[in-house]
This record gives structure tokens, sequence and C-alpha cells, in this order.
């Protein structure tokens, strides 16, 4: 058994930050993302069905705040969110978000082998290192101030994680952060679990480049990361491994660009929440390197429109050469955004995909929308 995570025949579609509210946009209109178990399960099995490729959330422990809303102040927790959606779907592959510091790496293991046997091998598991000050606070601990201190804590984690999904019988593990005393890892997953990580900092594309095998990074400049995802490869090749790049993306599509142009000035501009967008930025700046700290100041308005995510805003033929310009530069996939998942998916679904088949980096999906299309 192999997870499809890992087959090279399509450009990777997911979506991603559902289980918080807002999903990955700040915006106050009353149309947005309500991250309740009921909208993510109706989306969940939509996106099933359509084979859409995984399901991506975001751990998160505190909001950003805002004047009118407190943006991710609501959280579904990711384990025990992933199991829900994989016992109610067949194809789909979700991931777990987890953060280093919050959770023992003997638990974290034998919950994602126990959902190995959930998903029959759909599990997923994305690692954060630690970055965000308030949320350590919020669980009374220290964020350590260097990337090495952090990196070198998350790299003794996974390879306990690692050798409980691999050793058989008990051991002991004596480490600078971990000291156990004969542990097992049983069951283990039933297939390879795919791994993603998020790194910006040298230390981090460093761990990433050694340990996973997606790494997530903004599309910000598309020349620029086709540059640097030949970098992050070639890294990757050095160390014996394979390691595709992952990004994300904010979709608005309508049927013609105005549409498209004036939905994304009504809910990224006009009824934005600025000091939501703000203090993210401000805490992007201080903690995170996920995005290149010089281009920051040029990607407020994208903040505002999907978290900063690449903008697929126009029609569907738009919407879709976006989707290929971005497997040209080099990214093996990307996560979708939008402001109400379950209400703008369907004409994703219904209109771009059979695009991205034409032009041959999605397959083997129209019969099964002609088929949604004519139950509904």
């Amino acid at each position: 058994m192999e997870n499809t995570m890992f087959r090279k025949e399509d450009f990777l579609l997911g979506t991603f930050s559902t289980n918080l509210s807002g999903g990955m946009s700040p915006t106050t209109v009353p149309e947005r993302w309500v991250n309740s178990w009921e909208n993510n399960l109706k989306l969940a099995k939509m996106l099933d069905e359509a084979g859409i490729d995984f399901m991506l959330p975001i751990a998160r422990w505190v909001g950003y705040g805002g004047e009118k809303i407190d943006f991710h102040g609501s959280v579904l927790e990711t384990i025990t969110w992933a199991a829900g959606i994989l016992a109610h779907t067949k194809n789909l592959n979700v991931f777990s978000t987890v953060q280093t510091a919050s959770i023992n790496p003997v638990v974290l293991a034998k919950q994602i082998a126990t959902m190995s046997q959930i998903g029959e091998g759909r599990i997923g598991l994305n690692i954060v290192a630690g970055w965000n000050k308030p949320e350590y606070e919020a669980l009374g601990l220290d964020l350590p101030a260097d990337h090495e201190t952090r990196y070198a804590y998350a790299q003794e984690w996974f390879d306990i994680v690692k050798k409980l999904w691999k050793e058989e019988d008990y051991f002991n593990w004596e480490g600078k952060y971990f000291n156990l005393k004969r542990v097992k890892g049983d069951p283990r997953p039933i297939c390879n679990v795919p791994i993603i990580n998020a790194a910006g900092s040298g230390e981090g594309r460093e761990f990433a480049t050694k340990n996973v095998n997606f790494l997530f990074t903004p599309a910000i400049d598309l020349k620029r990361n086709k540059e640097e995802i030949a970098e992050l490869k070639d890294m990757a090749t050095h160390k014996g491994r394979d390691v595709d790049v992952l990004t994300f993306s904010h979709v608005v599509c309508r049927p013609t660009e105005e549409e498209a142009l004036q939905y994304l000035e009504h809910t990224a501009k006009t009824n934005a929440d600025w000091v939501a967008v703000d203090n993210l930025i401000k805490l992007q700046f201080a903690h995170a390197h996920s995005f290149p700290h010089d281009l920051l100041n040029t990607i407020r308005d994208q903040m505002a429109a999907g978290h900063g995510g690449f903008p697929l805003v126009g029609t569907p033929e738009q919407v879709a050469q976006g989707i290929i310009s971005l497997s040209e530069a080099g990214f093996r996939g990307t996560t979708l955004s939008f402001v109400d998942y379950n209400a703008e998916f369907p004409y994703f679904r219904d209109n771009v995909l059979p695009i991205l088949e034409k032009h041959g980096i999605r397959n083997n999906k129209a019969n099964v929308r002609a088929s949604m299309a004519v139950q509904s």
C-alpha cells in the first residue's frame, strides 16, 4: 500500500486552514468561513468525491484578534479533526499539524499510527518546529530565541517518532531533550506517512531537506520561486533524498474577471479586518521566516486576501492558468482557500478542474464530477 501523496501523476491540490475560524481570510463579511465540524465534514465529502488530494489544517491555540473578528480565534484541534475526517472519507489524504513543543513524540507516534488504521494509510503529518511566541506563552512554554535550538529539538523529536514507526521491539532513548524508558511503537502506520514542514530559515530548510517529503513555502515571485525550488531540491539530492515543494493559494473564481475582482475588493479591502491583518504581519516579522522578509512590505494586501497565498483570481480559465504557472515554476502542488469553501468550491470543481485535466496536470477526474452533476 502507498499513500497517494507520493504518486507523481497529478499536480497536487488540497485545502488549507478549514479547521480555523475565517480559514485564510481575515475578512468581516458575513459569509466568511465558519469552522464548524458540520462545515468541515460537508467540505471533506465534496473534496473526496471530486478527487482532491488532501486537507491540511493549521495548529493554533490563540487567535490574532482584530477590530471586529478574532481571526483564528476558534480552532478545531488537528488530531481529533483529522481522525474524524478520515472516518468519513474514502480517498482523501488528511494531515495533522502538530507543534513539536506541545506534544510528546511517543504520544504523537501512537496517534498517527492509530489514524493510519482509521484512514487505511491516508494520514499525513505537518511538523511545526515553533515560531509563534504568543502560543508558547499560552501553553506555559518558553520559545527558544534561536532557530538552532528549535530545530535541534525538532530533529530529536522526529528521530524518536521515526524509530517508533520502525522498531519492532521495546527500546530506551537517552538524548539531549528526551530520556525515554522502554517505549515501543505498536501498532505502526500501515504505510509510509507523508511529512510536511514549512521552513524559511536556513536551519529550517536543512531540517526539511533532511527529513520531510514536502517543503511548504509561499509563492510570491514565481521567477524567484523557480530558482528557490531548484536550490531546495538540490539540497535534498545531496542528502540522498527527493523532496517536493508545495505552496498555498487563495481562490476567487467567477464567470467574469470583473466579478472576481469586485469580490476580492469587497472581501479583502473594503471589509478586511486590518487590525487582524496587521497583527498577523507583525507576528510574521517578529518570529517567523515563512515569508521572505524583503518582500513583506509589499504583501499587506495579499495578507488580507488569503493570508498571503498566491492569488488565483479571475475566470476559470485565468485561475487554471495560475495553477499551471505554479506547476511550471516547479511546485508539486498547492493548497486552495476560499472565503466560503463550501459555497465556492463547487464552481471551482465544475469549471477549473476540467481545464487542468485538459492541460494534463490533473487526470481522471471528469467522470466523477459528471456523475455528481447528474445527481444534483
